[in-house]
């Protein structure tokens, strides 16, 4: 199940890799066509995001053919490090996210916007959590509500949140079972600051991964 924006698939989303600088990995297919200064802003204001110490920010290839311009970074719950610099977004820690931001004036109508931005979550769950059968309704909410927080305004949010199951067998490494939730997501910016899109999108990452509100510390930490 995904979110069908221009066809943006799962595996698109889930398995991108760091690559490069910023405008290194914001691409046109007509590269001729000067960029618009509208979505120069809009990737500058995403990387100006004031995220909590937790979580790690970083740039990454971002889909191809999917809209005439696109960017995008990669988020990753990081429990170990804090202060020395990771690199984030190999897809490898209990939680990671991706946003995707698709610039295109031929999609305006469609979009209501030139611009759309593209969201996707996954998260390792303990097996009390995945069994809740309101697990999806609570993990949208933490959408709306992690937008809400940081103000940041937009219409023609959709998407799906499907929790998952995985049991191992034979000579394969991990444990037994793996449950994980995954959210897929996409809605339209109100303007070209996407700053608060970015910071609500991580208080959704933090909340899938079960980080205490920023201040508290877990009992036995």
């Amino acid at each position: 199940m995904c979110v069908t924006v221009n066809n943006v698939t799962d595996q698109q989303l889930s398995s991108q890799r760091p690559s490069g600088a910023v405008h290194e990995l914001s691409h046109a297919r007509a590269q001729e066509a000067e960029t618009p200064q509208e979505f120069t802003a809009a990737v500058e204001s995403m990387h100006a995001a004031q995220l909590r110490k937790e979580i790690v920010l970083g740039t990454i290839r971002p889909p191809q053919k999917i809209a005439k311009f696109s960017h995008a970074i990669g988020l990753e719950v990081d429990r170990e490090s804090e202060d020395e610099e990771v690199s984030a977004l190999d897809s490898e820690g209990d939680a990671f996210g991706r946003l995707i931001l698709l610039y295109d004036p031929r999609s305006e109508e469609a979009w209501d916007s030139p611009m759309r931005l593209v969201a996707y979550i996954q998260a390792d769950l303990d097996s009390s959590v995945a069994g809740d059968p309101l697990l999806p309704e609570v993990a949208w909410e933490w959408l709306k509500e992690g937008l809400g927080k940081t103000s940041a305004t937009y219409t023609n949010l959709g998407g799906t949140v499907t929790s998952t199951a995985s049991v191992r067998y034979g000579e394969i490494g991990g444990p037994p079972r793996a449950y994980q939730v995954e959210l897929r997501a996409s809605w339209t910016a109100a303007d070209a600051n996407l700053a608060a899109h970015v910071e609500g999108f991580a208080h959704v990452l933090a909340a899938v991964a079960g980080l205490p509100p920023v201040g508290v510390t877990n009992i036995g930490s």
